[in-house]
């Protein structure tokens, strides 16, 4: 991923957003599927959060709908949701989905990311980790 720089007889040459040029031959790139994430002026934030199976869901969707909310950053048309995505092995996982204009994007996502945790933090609402249980069977040795 990156910004066309320049475009050349054989090769296209990208610069990333950390700052590394990459020459990509143009029978790669006219061969392939193209995904211009900056050809619109709006983006949609895209975070799934995993709470635990003993939080409560309607306070962690009302949380979360507070923090969108009171972000001005966040387009209100169309409307963000929240949302039970999928009831994972360790998690109930929620989705939000945020519209921003494009330069809003990553400070959206990386605030929102951070605020989150601390929203959840502050109201007792569980980010599980994953965790694995391990059982122990002991035999008696025959003497």
């Amino acid at each position: 991923a990156g910004t066309v720089k320049e475009i050349r007889l054989f090769t296209t040459v990208l610069a990333t957003p950390d700052n590394i040029k990459i020459m990509v031959p143009n029978g790669k790139i006219y061969g392939d599927i193209i995904k211009n994430i900056s050809a619109y002026d709006t983006r949609r934030v895209n975070l799934t959060v995993g709470i635990g199976y003993g939080s409560s869901i309607q306070k962690a969707l009302e949380v979360l709908m507070i923090l969108i909310k009171g972000d001005t950053r966040i387009l209100p048309d169309p409307a963000p949701q929240v949302a039970v995505s999928e009831l994972a092995d360790s998690s109930v996982n929620l989705m939000v989905h945020a519209w921003v204009r494009k330069e809003d994007y990553w400070p959206v996502r990386l605030e929102l990311t951070r605020k989150i945790k601390e929203a959840f933090d502050a109201n007792g609402i569980e980010i599980p980790f994953p965790q694995q249980v391990v059982h122990l069977i002991s035999t008696e040795s025959e003497n």
